[in-house]
């Protein structure tokens, strides 16, 4: 397969970021893999979409940190133009929210020359419609309410302050738009002077959420990857993570980028109940891969822009899930090859 991964910058990925994960086990299966950074499209009079990308070197790794050290140093030799619909499958990895404030023009821009390539017939993943309704956090509203905290989405000050108050002084304070954690505050009952100051930081750049606080989430969050529209396993194993809070920390927030600490998970039939309630929306969008974030019994967010934490759960369960997603891919390909036409993307994109 000749495959593209999309990124906000080759330069600032890191080598325990699942992406970097996706792309060494995809060379190692003897891919070829191109990196393509959200600034480097071109769609020309031919009606083509070129973008110049970083050829990754065919040489087999063992760790991300030797992989990605491979990668910078061949690139700026290894950067060419290449005509996407010439690709067999193209990946948009890059996180959006990164690029809202300062290339607010990029948040789209893998979206809208992903679906040119997708009309070349080059398979896309996550199928570029359900990756424009998760751009923001308004995603979770087409999931069902029993699986959701209560949420108001506003940006009336005073609304918010009255949700606060019924919750009983307690609500988490997020931005409609973002990822890793930034700009998200617990507010308690003690924060009445600050309210206003969480809520102009919040409000800044977009609507605002207010959001139920799951008391649970003291103790962390569940992360558990979706692939097709199902739990992703692997023998058995499931792909999933406990996102614990740095103890004795104020705060609430559960990202790793945060600080907060992988550590193993149990799936129980009560997690398994709530997941699978997301499993037809996400098929419906033609989601490929999804990282649910659970605490109790409710999906505190839905991540299908570039979900992390799957080196953690390879670690934990010692499955290969990077392999099997390219085996799953592998898979599409073939069917595709054998049923020219029969499925669109979308329907493709969550074919087992």
């Amino acid at each position: 397969m000749r495959i593209g991964m999309i990124v906000n910058d080759l330069f600032t990925e890191m080598d325990d970021y699942t992406t970097t994960r996706m792309a060494m086990a995809a060379v190692n299966r003897g891919h070829e893999v191109w990196y393509i950074d959200v600034d480097a499209f071109a769609l020309r009079p031919d009606d083509h979409t070129y973008a110049h990308a970083y050829a990754v070197p065919s040489d087999r790794h063992r760790t991300g940190k030797a992989f990605l050290k491979d990668v910078r140093e061949h690139a700026r030799q290894n950067r060419k133009e290449i005509d996407l619909h010439e690709l067999d499958v193209l990946m948009p990895r890059n996180d959006p929210s990164l690029d809202a404030v300062t290339r607010p023009w990029a948040r789209m821009a893998a979206i809208n020359f992903s679906r040119l390539a997708m009309r070349a017939g080059v398979l896309v993943l996550n199928d570029p419609g359900g990756l424009s309704l998760g751009l923001t956090k308004l995603y979770m509203e087409y999931f069902p309410d029993s699986i959701r905290p209560r949420t108001l989405i506003t940006r009336d000050k005073n609304e918010a302050k009255d949700f606060i108050a019924a919750e009983g002084g307690y609500a988490v304070l997020k931005p409609m738009a973002g990822s890793g954690g930034r700009n998200v505050f617990l507010v308690q009952p003690y924060d009445t002077p600050n309210i206003n100051q969480m809520l102009e930081a919040v409000a800044r750049d977009n609507y605002f959420i207010v959001q139920q606080y799951l008391h649970d989430a003291i103790h962390g969050d569940t992360r558990l990857f979706m692939l097709n529209g199902r739990p992703f396993q692997v023998r058995g194993k499931f792909a999933v993570l406990r996102r614990k809070r740095r103890t004795g920390d104020a705060d609430m927030r559960s990202n790793l980028t945060t600080g907060a600490r992988p550590a193993p998970a149990k799936v129980t039939d009560a997690v398994l109940a709530v997941v699978e309630k997301t499993g037809p929306r996400l098929r419906e969008d033609g989601i490929f891969l999804a990282g649910l974030d659970i605490v109790g019994d409710k999906i505190m967010e839905i991540n299908i822009q570039s979900p992390g934490g799957l080196i953690s759960a390879e670690q934990f369960e010692r499955m290969p899930f990077t392999a099997e997603i390219f085996h799953a891919i592998e898979r599409k390909l073939a069917y595709r090859k054998q049923h020219p036409d029969s499925l669109s993307n979308a329907e493709l994109a969550v074919w087992e």
